[in-house]
């Protein structure tokens, strides 16, 4: 080695090759498909690990023939002329049955790993419509009557089936650590199914995994597992009509002490408030799923306009403003939109702008503001509606002769789409 390396050099080798090793024995791999999580990729992983099994006594015994013939038949000083060869029938016909016998050994639980998971799902399997939209995801539950976006909610231990399309372009739908990949496009249905029968309740990322324009790796969405009894709870919550604003209490009957007026009014609050039902809880969500994304330079909204914000007037705002040509919200006649996601319970939602930033207060009143300069590169439909700013795909600046909103007026909007849970 030191013929070939000088000292310094073979130090700078081990010192760079060193981090790289411990890196890959780390074992933190939270986008991995190497799990065995669900019947999906049980069946993948058992098909990888039958191939790497022949590639590796393939390759070793490649190898090893390789260094034994270079040492062999090398060249010595003074030594006769190889004999010359034009063929040999023996050595070709191994060479090709023992490819074809190891081959049998992966093609027949590859086929019957593919036939089992593309002849349909059970009977009794979840049926999830995926829609993939330019830059974000679409889910569906038709038996629960559910339409809701970027996040998706599954019972463990039963199958879910899976119908992919698109919208537009050709998107790829992609939980890494439940089920491998698959393609969406327009002019036709693809179908997935698998299992989440060996997890514990958690929570997943998922990404489009086919180049679908500027703003591909900005589709993201987060998967959560959760049990059955608290996906009965979050569907029930979310087939409800988001209600607003809560109904004014009854009169007092005269002569009423504070304390019945008090208890009349809360009766008439719970019986008017829509019920919310379950949502993975935040504080248990892993560091992985948790959005990083940084909020663009110059992009603000004082603190103190934002805790200003007023339900009942961002509701009043909304339901006249350009939101409403857009978005749908179940319960507000105003809303009825199909071109953006559906509103009707954003405030159970963790993320916003298809995974990329933390549905709170802030991040959401930002992206009403300039949701093209949250999400750059993107040709989203989401127009820039902050009074003064700059569209970054129109270069204009928005007025209020333009559908333009103060920063007030936003704040009241957030305050009004955060009661919907």
């Amino acid at each position: 080695m030191t013929g070939i390396f000088r000292p310094r050099q073979l130090a700078a080798i081990v010192a760079a090759a060193l981090p790289l090793l411990l890196a890959a024995c780390s074992g933190q791999y939270p986008n991995s498909t190497f799990t065995q999580l669900t019947d999906f990729n049980r069946d993948a992983n058992g098909l990888w690990n039958t191939m790497m099994f022949w590639a590796t006594i393939v390759f070793v015994f490649v190898e090893v023939l390789l260094v034994y013939v270079m040492f062999k038949f090398r060249r010595r000083p003074g030594g006769p002329e190889p004999v010359q060869t034009h063929g040999n029938t023996k050595l070709e016909l191994t060479w090709t049955v023992l490819p074809a016998v190891i081959l049998v050994f992966i093609a027949v639980p590859t086929v019957k790993s593919i036939w089992r998971f593309q002849s349909g799902a059970p009977a009794n399997a979840l049926q999830v419509d995926v829609i993939g939209h330019q830059w974000w995801w679409e889910f569906r539950y038709p038996e629960q009557n559910i339409v809701t976006a970027n996040e998706l909610y599954l019972p463990i231990g039963r199958p879910v089936n899976f119908t992919l399309r698109s919208a537009d372009v050709i998107h790829s739908f992609w939980i890494p650590q439940l089920a491998g990949k698959r393609d969406l496009m327009r002019n036709r249905t693809n179908t997935l199914w698998f299992t989440p029968d060996s997890v514990t309740p958690q929570a997943f990322n998922g990404s489009c995994n086919e180049f679908c324009g500027a703003s591909h790796a900005n589709m993201r969405f987060r998967a959560y597992t959760v049990s059955q009894a608290d996906f009965d709870s979050w569907a029930a919550g979310q087939a409800a009509n988001a209600i607003f604003p809560v109904a004014p209490p009854a009169a007092a009957p005269a002569g009423a002490t504070a304390t019945t007026v008090a208890a009349t009014t809360q009766d008439t609050v719970a019986a008017a408030a829509p019920t919310a039902g379950y949502a993975f809880p935040l504080s248990e969500l892993p560091p992985h799923v948790l959005p990083k994304t940084p909020i663009p330079a110059g992009l603000t909204i004082a603190d103190d306009v934002l805790a200003a914000g007023d339900a009942q007037r961002g509701f009043q705002q909304y339901s006249r403003s350009s939101c409403i040509g857009c978005h749908k919200i179940r319960g507000n006649p105003s809303s009825l939109g199909v071109i953006g996601p559906d509103l009707t319970h954003l405030g159970s939602r963790h993320t916003l702008a298809a995974g990329l930033f933390p549905n709170d207060a802030r991040h959401l009143a930002l992206w009403i503001k300039n949701a093209r300069k949250m999400k750059p590169l993107a040709s989203t439909s989401m127009p820039t509606l902050g009074m003064g700013e700059i569209d970054p795909i129109l270069k204009t600046t928005v007025t209020a002769g333009l559908g333009g909103l103060t920063d007030q007026q936003i704040s009241d909007i957030v305050a009004y789409l955060m009661t919907l849970k």
